[in-house]
């Protein structure tokens, strides 16, 4: 799995940081989405699935294998 993000869709709920902290953080100066790492570890699939699954702005990307999903 990999991740990506759409600062320009961002919207700033904070929702993908509340679901997946290790993946996801907030820029301190306009608190849009920023990436703490692009590759998934197995153990956080299913937090950034959601986290991109609740993102109002649909700005999370999720790559697995052949198939791209934004959101849900």
């Amino acid at each position: 799995m990999q991740v990506s993000v759409d600062r320009d869709r961002c919207c700033s709920s904070g929702m993908c940081v509340t679901n997946a902290p290790e993946v996801f953080d907030q820029d301190d100066r306009d608190s849009l989405v920023m990436l703490r790492q692009t590759v998934v570890l197995p153990e956080q699939f299913d937090d950034v699935r959601l986290a991109a699954e609740l993102c109002p702005g649909r700005a999370i990307t999720v790559t697995e294998g052949e198939s791209e999903r934004i959101g849900a």
